[in-house]
């Protein structure tokens, strides 16, 4: 059997507010913008003629990597009081390969995103038997989604 992980999707508060911060911090797209009614049936949340938002970003692969961001229109879905601002079990971990860390973090700081670990090196044994160095930073979205981007540094 082959299974490949197209998209994750994600439940929001605000979702043009969400995608904003998906363009500006992480540099993705948007591949769909539309209205989704729900059947019912397939996703765990929600009942079947509920009204949402969902608005698909996508990376650099026409394929994988894409994002969903899933908003409740109809009627609206409570949100917890309080954003996550650490991880634990049920949370995920994105982690992202970039070019620029420190870009993303001057732009997730301009938005006022939660920052988690500012700038810092470190390194780890790659398959191959080879040292693999990075610089990262760590940044929670605006609904407590964690983000880690790696940016590789030389030898």
């Amino acid at each position: 059997m082959k299974n490949i992980v197209r998209r994750t999707t994600l439940i929001v508060r605000d979702v043009k507010r969400s995608a904003h911060w998906y363009e500006h911090v992480v540099g993705m797209t948007r591949f769909y913008d539309g209205e989704v009614v729900l059947s019912g049936e397939g996703l765990a949340a929600g009942k079947k003629g509920d009204r949402t938002h969902l608005i698909i970003m996508k990376c650099e692969h026409p394929d994988i990597g894409m994002i969903g961001l899933l908003q409740w229109i109809d009627p609206p879905l409570p949100a917890p009081a309080k954003i996550p601002t650490s991880v634990t079990y049920g949370n995920p971990t994105f982690v992202l390969s970039s070019d620029n860390c420190r870009e993303a973090l001057r732009r997730a700081r301009e938005l006022g995103s939660h920052i988690h670990a500012e700038p810092h090196e470190w390194s780890v044994m790659g398959t191959a038997g080879e040292m693999k160095h990075y610089v990262s930073v760590s940044v929670f979205d605006p609904d407590g989604y964690f983000y880690e981007f790696n940016q590789p540094l030389p030898g």
